[in-house]
């Protein structure tokens, strides 16, 4: 089924919820949307919504790449800004600011037990050729309480 992207600006990074029943959009306007696949008969009963993030002061970064955590079904990003950020997709909550790397987050995956997150810095040229950080991969372990969902107070 086609749908129409609710971010105005190029899709740079799009991810199935680990149940199937959505899909995580970002964007170079460093936005993420959360879609439901409601409108082609998959129900969620919930509505999408988009938030705004990897941001420093004014300056507004690409969104790279979404890793969803495998357990939890919450989800990392991965931004131009060098950060690799945790989200509560259910409870529209930022969880934890896991990483920051020397240049743009690449992509990113957690292992299949989601203990471990796999993040390639590499410089993604929003800035045109010019003297960069050497590309490297890094493997870090992944601390429970950044990517389990928050208590519903």
């Amino acid at each position: 089924s086609d749908r129409e992207s609710s971010l105005k600006y190029q899709t740079r990074c799009v991810k199935f919820f680990p149940d199937t029943k959505g899909i995580a959009v970002g964007s170079i306007e460093g936005r993420v949307t959360i879609e439901y696949l409601d409108d082609i008969g998959i129900p969620s009963g919930k509505k999408k919504y988009a938030f705004k993030c990897h941001r420093v002061n004014d300056t507004i970064y690409p969104v790279n790449d979404i890793a969803f955590h495998p357990i939890h079904g919450t989800f990392a990003t991965g931004g131009a800004d060098g950060t690799v950020i945790t989200w509560d997709g259910n409870h529209k909550k930022k969880l934890s600011s896991i990483a920051k790397c020397p240049t743009s987050v690449a992509c990113l995956a957690f292992n299949g037990v989601g203990n471990e997150i796999a993040i390639a810095s590499s410089y993604t040229y929003e800035e045109g050729e010019r003297d960069h950080p050497r590309e490297e991969i890094y493997v870090r372990d992944v601390l429970e309480g950044e990517v389990r969902p928050k208590a519903k107070k």
